[in-house]
Formats: structure tokens, sequence, C-alpha cells
């Protein structure tokens, strides 16, 4: 591994710094909050227009830039900094990867350029609080956690008819916390279907306006992240891929890693940002007549905070750069990554003090986020349990004769 970043890397995150400084400062980023939406469609379109990035890691062929997966995690860290609510994580980490694996010609070409360009955006619908399970972060992905129908999820089945002349696809049920699934205008949904017998999980393509479709923005304990309860009452649907049920589980587990790879480099972004900005105040806060981060237990905490961002980032950038090339590494760099986040931004609402605690400073924000990924993807420990398993690493020694 180069542990150096190319110059265009490099640039990359500078000019993302850049624009999210004079776009996502501490103003604009509650005005977004406040949005039906959650986020602020002029700074998409700027990520949009101005960086590609929406388009970043994908083929040139689809009107994408590409980049590799690293740059786009790269990017995230700088998105994670300023804790910048937008549709990338949603679309362009969690459900065009997805497409663009199990699409057919068809779906690639009417979708992919429109996902690389911003004009659409995507988010990937998967029964309650099952993401990280369905990614095969913290459980086994053998698909049960789709549910079906009147037990909890979506249930699909087929009509005896349809345009296509082989039946139409009609989905029922329920998905909540779907990030992004109040305003994406494509919805990637998880859906079981097939029955008792030949039970199996699918994934389908349901437009943001389609006739039955009900969606709800949900209050979430991280405004950052706006989440969306979808409601599918007899929707019509279009099948993505061949229907393949085992190949669909392969899928979700080889995107697991990757947006596990790029959810830890944001997260190093917000727990880097939450120290720096702590550091900064310790540094000017007077107490007794000199600054607290004078104090030598303050620097301790703040030592030690600095530590677990230092590693945590490490293992993000190694997670990044060797995902793509088949090491599953991104769980445990995720787990790192958001126990770092924690520690920085608890210690960041402590060591502010007073201000620290109120609605108008921006450390609550640090620590909803980090708290608000745990329930999402996490917990650590979780991850960490997983990671073992699959590894054998407290499995039954071999007996040799």
């Amino acid at each position: 591994m180069d542990p150096g970043f190319t110059a265009e890397q490099d640039e990359i995150r500078r000019t993302l710094r850049e624009l999210l400084c004079k776009r996502c400062g501490p103003h604009e980023l509650r005005a977004a909050l406040d949005t039906p939406a959650g986020h602020d469609p002029a700074l998409w379109t700027a990520l949009a227009d101005q960086l590609g990035l929406p388009g970043l890691a994908l083929p040139e062929e689809y009107g994408g830039v590409g980049c590799p997966v690293t740059d786009l995690a790269l990017a995230c860290e700088e998105t994670g900094r300023a804790l910048a609510p937008s549709p990338l994580l949603a679309t362009s980490v969690l459900t065009t990867p997805l497409v663009l694996a199990l699409g057919d010609d068809a779906q690639r070409a009417a979708f992919l350029p429109r996902l690389a360009s911003g004009d659409l955006t995507a988010a990937l619908a998967v029964p309650g609080p099952a993401l990280a399970t369905a990614l095969g972060l913290t459980g086994g992905n053998d698909g049960d956690w789709a549910g079906g129908g009147r037990a909890g999820g979506v249930q699909a089945r087929r009509t005896a008819s349809g345009r296509d002349g082989g039946g139409a696809w009609r989905l029922y049920g329920e998905a909540a916390q779907v990030l992004d699934g109040h305003s994406a205008g494509l919805l990637l949904v998880a859906a079981r279907t097939g029955g008792y017998v030949r039970s199996r999980t699918l994934l389908f393509l349901v437009p943001g306006g389609a006739p039955g479709l009900v969606r709800t923005r949900q209050t979430s304990l991280d405004a950052t992240r706006p989440q969306g309860r979808v409601q599918l009452r007899d929707v019509e649907a279009e099948l993505l891929g061949e229907g393949d049920g085992e190949q669909v589980l392969r899928a979700l587990l080889r995107l697991g890693d990757q947006a596990a790879a790029v959810l830890a480099c944001e997260a190093a972004g917000a727990a880097g940002r939450a120290l720096e900005r702590t550091v900064e105040y310790v540094g000017q806060r007077e107490q007794f007549g000199r600054a607290v981060g004078s104090f030598q237990a303050v620097q301790h905490r703040l030592a030690d905070v600095h530590v677990q961002v230092q590693a945590a980032r490490s293992a993000a950038y190694y997670a990044a750069w060797a995902t793509p090339r088949g090491e599953r590494v991104g769980g445990l760099a995720l787990a790192q990554a958001l126990k770092a986040q924690r520690t920085a931004a608890a210690e960041a609402v402590q060591l502010h003090g007073g201000i620290g605690f109120t609605w108008e400073h921006d450390a609550h924000l640090y620590f909803k986020r980090a708290a608000g990924d745990d329930l999402l993807f996490g917990p650590a420990h979780r991850l960490r349990a997983r990671a073992a398993d699959e590894a054998r690493v407290f499995g039954r020694p071999e007996v040799t004769a």
C-alpha cells in the first residue's frame, strides 16, 4: 500500500473542503435540516456540477468520473467533517453500486447516467433497522432480514399478466428508517418472494412517484442523516437484474464491506473535526486565570482522543485502499472509526463545558452523528464480533489424526 495521496486525490479533498466551508457552515447546515428533504438541493447541485461527486466512482461509460472507490471514501471524509446533509451516502454509496452490479444493460443505461449527474437521487429501502445485517456487517446475510408482508418487511408477488407478458411484480409492506427514503427519486426495495418453498430476497426498482407508494419523513436522532418511512400498498415494481437471490445476497455482501470503508472515512472525518474544534476551544477558554487547555488532565484526555482518531483514520484509509482489492477489512475499520467518533464527540461536549450542552452550539450535532451511526451501522462490538466469526477466530480447532 502506498500511504501517500495522488495529486488528484489531494485536489478533490482541497476543493471539496473549500466548497463545504462556503456552502455548509453552521447556519446553512441548520437551515438545510429544516427543509422537507433534510438537505440543501443547491449544495447537492454544486457537488454534482463542480466536482462530479455523485458519479465519482462510476465508470465513464455511464457518465461517471471513473475514479476508484478510494477517492469516494476520501471525499466522504470531508463531508463527514462538515456533517454535510446530502443524498451522497444513500445514492452513491448504498444504491448506485447495486444498480451497476446487478442491473441489466437497459436498467444501467436508464438510471446510472442520471445518478451520476445528480439529477436523480436514490435510496436503498431495507425493512426496519436491518441495514447493517443486510450488508453483512453485524449479522448473517441470509435474506431473512427482509421479512415478508404481514410479518414485517416487504413481500413481492407476481401477477398473472403484465406489460412484459410474463407478469408484473407488485410489492406490499413497509420499510422504516430508510436513509433519504422520503425524498429520493428512485427506491431500490429489498423484498421477499417465493413463499416458504422458494423463499428468496430480491431487489426492485420503484419510482418515487409510483401509485400506492406512501412516504413520510421520520424524526431521527441524527437530523443530518434524514430518514423516511416507506409504505408500499400494492405498488408495481421493476425487478433489478435477473432475479437471482444468491447473486443479490453476494452483491449486498460486497457492497457492505465497500460501504463500511467509506463510512469509516466519513466517521474519521467527523471525529477529527470534533477534536479540532475542542482543542481550539480549550485553548481560548480561561478558568482560574489560565487557559483550560493548559491543565494536564485536559491534555491527557485530548491526547487519548487524538490517538484514537489517528488510529481510526489509518484503518479507514487502509480499508478504502484494500476493499476494492478483495480484502474484507471494512467492518473492522468501521468499528474503530465509530469508537473514535463516539469518544471524540463525547469529549467535545464535556470539554466545551456549559456551552457544549446547548442547542445553539454544534457539539451536540457531532454527538448525535456518532450515536446515530452506532444505531444504523454498528455498534462497534457487533461489527468486531461479526468480523471474528468470519475469520473463525473463536472457531473450534480442527482435529488432525
